[in-house]
């Protein structure tokens, strides 16, 4: 989902794109994109479009609330972050290129859930001991080794993205389509957000920007709790034509096992740092966010 947006802000930016995957056999070349050939598990890359590369922007990972978090998914979820990231900067390392700057995705998941009393997080607050906190680590980690090529690194440590195009907005639509708000636990944990605009916006700005390097929170300026998210894109969707209703903390973990511990987690997160770099967001209210994404004014 980001991928695909950002594609096309860089390609509206006269940015020539290429592609890693898997499987590029049926995909289609035009002339700003096109595709090159991966193979993470083997741990290789084509070498031509390594060197033709100017930047890396790295987003690959498997989704971390896509399946229960079995352990075999779980060590998916790791290794998919931590193993491309070392094909990268190994390949870096073995081979002549010109990469500038390598932009790799991060996420709030780094912090764990809000202290008492809450204190927004920082990029300086150490990581969370629990399995996002360490998977991040090791994130973070493994793409750091680009620097020992040359490369300028940064790091974005992403919040929830709302989109129109699917992500966890989708999942929030789902019910409301009925007329129904489905608020999850109590609805007061708050939830760091961006919106996928300001955060491809932001993944350009890291790469284009010599001073920036390390990490930073990609969030708006100002959390919102999920009850406040809900009702927000209910009344932009429904109008006053809906109902709202609370989705209990026992049955989404029944439902969604150790993932559910993201959806009931109240996270804050600060992004001063990236605004102190001189980044400025199109859409700094959950209202204008979800005004864009749903096409009403709020």
């Amino acid at each position: 989902m980001v991928g695909k947006r950002l594609t096309s802000l860089l390609v509206e930016k006269g940015y020539k794109v290429i592609i890693l995957s898997r499987n590029i056999d049926k995909l289609q070349h035009n002339g700003a994109v096109s595709f090159a050939k991966w193979d993470i598990d083997k741990q290789t890359i084509d070498l031509k479009a390594l060197q033709a590369a100017d930047y890396i922007i790295h987003l690959a990972g498997a989704g971390v609330v896509a399946k229960r978090w079995t352990e075999s998914y779980k060590r998916e979820i790791l290794e998919s972050r931590t193993k491309s990231s070392k094909l990268i900067t190994d390949s870096l390392k073995l081979h002549s290129n010109q990469v500038k700057a390598v932009v790799s995705s991060s996420a709030i998941g780094w912090y764990g859930p809000d202290k008492t009393p809450v204190i927004p997080f920082t990029e300086d607050d150490v990581p969370a001991a629990d399995f996002l906190g360490q998977t991040c680590v090791s994130w973070e980690e493994s793409i750091s080794h680009a620097s020992e090529s040359g490369a300028r690194v940064c790091k974005l440590r992403t919040g929830i993205v709302l989109s129109k195009e699917g992500g966890a907005l989708a999942e929030f639509i789902k019910p409301i389509r009925f007329g129904l708000a489905a608020i999850l636990g109590n609805g007061n944990q708050k939830i760091s957000w961006i919106h996928i605009d300001d955060l491809c916006r932001m993944f350009i700005y890291a790469m284009e920007n010599n001073s920036i390097s390390g990490s930073y929170n990609a969030v708006a300026n100002k959390p919102v709790s999920n009850k406040e998210l809900t009702l927000t894109l209910a009344r932009a969707i429904k109008g006053r034509f809906f109902t709202p209703f609370y989705v209990p903390a026992f049955l989404l973990k029944l439902v969604l096992g150790g993932s559910s511990i993201e959806v009931l987690k109240s996270t804050t997160v600060n992004n001063a740092k990236i605004k102190a770099a001189g980044f400025t967001f199109l859409y700094p209210s959950v209202e204008s966010a979800i005004g864009e994404i749903t096409g009403k004014k709020l």
